[in-house]
């Protein structure tokens, strides 16, 4: 690779790398106000940037191939092998994710008012009834964790390999993969104590799943097995969610 190339590939994956944490931080943090006391209706504010935010991430990657690298891109089919990895692991932690929700997080959650945290989310987006969340747990679990692996295993993990060793690009992108949900888990639990016993843990599992996922993907070359297990993770996570706020 030319050096003029590296240093434009370099741009487009910093860029790409701390994009999401920024938009974090302003649809969830600056504009979203105080996350314990949620607002009596929608926050346009936060619509607007959360959807902007969404289109410019997801069609980045895309513009940058075909305007920059004048390449094509093609979809790869999936593996059987991969499948399976990916349908395997997906299970076995959203199996861990709900059991350690019903032994021990429920209480814990429910104490730190996450419920009125989640619910004070969902009316900034007039989604604060269970038809309105059941929509949203569809759009995560099936497009938004599909478009999250297409960005960041296809094209930031992708990428990364032409710069530095596989295993680096592994560890840097599922380390940057976690930044903007370490903003958004901030946002449910608050203080020092609740940072080091939660926040810290739960943001260093997602950069694991996130370096997993990578390296599925680099094995099997196809973002199928990755997104399987992405969505099913997701789904286990939105049910936790929903019992929350919807349960009783």
């Amino acid at each position: 690779m030319r050096p003029e190339s590296r240093r434009v590939l370099w741009a487009a994956l910093v860029f790409a790398m701390i994009f999401p944490t920024i938009m974090a931080l302003l649809y969830f943090v600056a504009l979203a106000g105080e996350p314990s006391k949620p607002r009596p209706d929608a926050n346009l504010a936060v619509v607007i940037a959360y959807g902007a935010g969404k289109v410019i991430q997801f069609a980045f990657p895309l513009l940058f191939v075909l305007l920059y690298e004048r390449q094509l891109v093609r979809l790869t089919r999936p593996t059987p092998g991969g499948i399976v990895f990916g349908l395997a692991y997906g299970v076995l932690v959203a199996g861990v994710i709900l059991l350690l929700y019903h032994l021990r997080l429920h209480q814990e959650l429910v104490k730190a008012g996450a419920p009125a945290k989640i619910e004070a989310k969902l009316v900034q987006f007039g989604l604060n009834s269970s038809a309105g969340f059941l929509l949203l747990a569809v759009f995560l679990c099936l497009i938004h964790s599909l478009f999250e692996e297409y960005y960041w295993r296809w094209f930031v993990f992708g990428r990364l390999q032409r710069c530095i060793p596989v295993g680096a690009a592994i560890l840097l992108s599922g380390l940057a993969f976690m930044a903007h949900h370490v903003v958004v888990l901030t946002q449910f639990f608050q203080g020092a104590h609740q940072f080091y016993a939660k926040v810290v843990p739960f943001s260093l599992g997602i950069a694991v799943g996130g370096m997993i996922w990578c390296w599925l993907y680099y094995r099997t070359g196809s973002l199928y097995a990755p997104w399987l297990s992405h969505l099913l993770i997701d789904a286990a996570v939105l049910v936790v969610g929903y019992d929350l706020v919807f349960g009783g």
